[in-house]
């Protein structure tokens, strides 16, 4: 990616979808378009489009070294006169490792910024508050209060509003964040920025927050989709679930949700790889940041290592998804979860990172990708 060129003027892309046509015009880029997303189906009737990220890690495998190529890009375009302290928060599932990411970049250079992921697994402490993104597949967002007094405070008394997310569609979601905030007693915000990888929102944010607000994206445009009136709506798998599950989490054991100031590398610290080892280090769900930790200290060993994660995102095979496997979620909340483009022999060593205990994961996921379990903290 360090050696893709920038996009010079407006590009267009299409693509031809069962419930309709999807057009795309690029107006900027820091890459190329094609080597930042690609085209998908939902199988959801609300929405029927997909933009996939390239470099994301989660629904198409990524070798780290690009995702962090790409999150310090993100970090760099963020405004660097923002008044502190600054609350960076990370969309879940999608962004939470995103979000940590442009976090722990704009963390070099300053130390009055705490990082806060929204979830929709609650970890029985206490919720700060809670917001919609009513396009998705699972539409309930919790955000909960830190207890770690640091990173309590520095939430708290927060001046600006960072907004992590893979992709703006219409800005809504980043207004409903910025509503549920202000509610919840978040009243000293000051600017807001919001940061993704593509952004198809036309500067929502700023028209509906005012000159305060702003928005960064490694790419910008804007789409049109000419849904068919006739198309059969998909059917889709019940996935939207918030609450406890059968395998609770322990705030204390936390890596995002509980709010972080610096990030540590702590997996499997004794982990040995071979050079140019095919390695896959596939997060679960929500837990993806500790583990893109992992898959970037074995890169840098010299294996051939890429990064991807489990998703409750039901996503249609074509275009962008070549291969999916379907098995129950490790938290025990009885929902399917999906691991798109990561087909058995693949690779010589699947690692496969979770926060709920090994007993949790589903054992026909394991069996197709003879896969290793590494336990978050054990």
């Amino acid at each position: 990616m360090s050696s893709a060129k920038p996009m010079i003027g407006t590009k267009a892309l299409s693509a031809n979808l069962k419930r309709g046509r999807l057009e795309v015009e690029v107006n900027a880029s820091t890459f190329e378009p094609q080597a930042l997303f690609r085209f998908a189906e939902r199988r959801n009737p609300k929405r029927a489009f997909l933009f996939v990220s390239c470099v994301l890690g989660r629904h198409i495998p990524a070798r780290p070294s690009l995702m962090a190529e790409c999150f310090d890009a993100l970090a760099a375009q963020i405004p660097t006169d923002l008044p502190g302290p600054v609350l960076v928060i990370g969309m879940a599932e999608t962004a939470v490792g995103l979000g940590a990411g442009v976090h722990r970049a704009l963390a070099r250079t300053r130390n009055d910024s705490v990082y806060l992921c929204s979830t929709r697994h609650p970890t029985g402490s206490a919720v700060f508050a809670r917001f919609e993104e009513e396009h998705s597949h699972a539409t309930s967002h919790l955000l909960h209060l830190p207890q770690n007094a640091q990173a309590r405070a520095l939430m708290l008394t927060a001046r600006s509003l960072v907004l992590v997310d893979d992709e703006a569609s219409t800005g809504t979601t980043f207004i409903n964040v910025c509503n549920a905030l202000a509610d919840a007693g978040l009243q000293s915000i000051e600017r807001i920025v919001s940061a993704t990888l593509t952004d198809w929102s036309q500067g929502a944010l700023r028209k509906v927050k005012g000159s305060h607000a702003s928005s960064v994206s490694l790419l910008a445009g804007r789409y049109t989709f000419a849904e068919d009136a006739h198309a059969e709506l998909p059917e889709m798998p019940s996935v939207g679930t918030v609450g406890q599950s059968h395998w609770p989490l322990e705030p204390e054991r936390d890596w995002g949700r509980m709010g972080v100031c610096e990030h540590r590398d702590t997996l499997v610290p004794d982990l040995l790889v071979a050079p140019g080892e095919r390695v896959i280090v596939i997060g679960t769900s929500e837990f993806v940041w500790p583990p893109f930790l992992l898959a970037e200290r074995l890169e840098r060993a010299g294996a051939d290592v890429h990064f991807s994660a489990t998703s409750r995102s039901p996503i249609a095979l074509g275009h962008a998804i070549d291969h999916a496997l379907s098995f129950r979620d490790n938290y025990g909340l009885g929902i399917p979860n999906f691991l798109y483009n990561v087909a058995p022999g693949q690779f010589d060593r699947v690692l496969i990172c979770s926060e709920t205990p090994a007993a949790a994961l589903d054992p026909a996921l394991l069996r197709a990708l003879n896969a290793q379990v590494i336990v978050y903290g054990h």
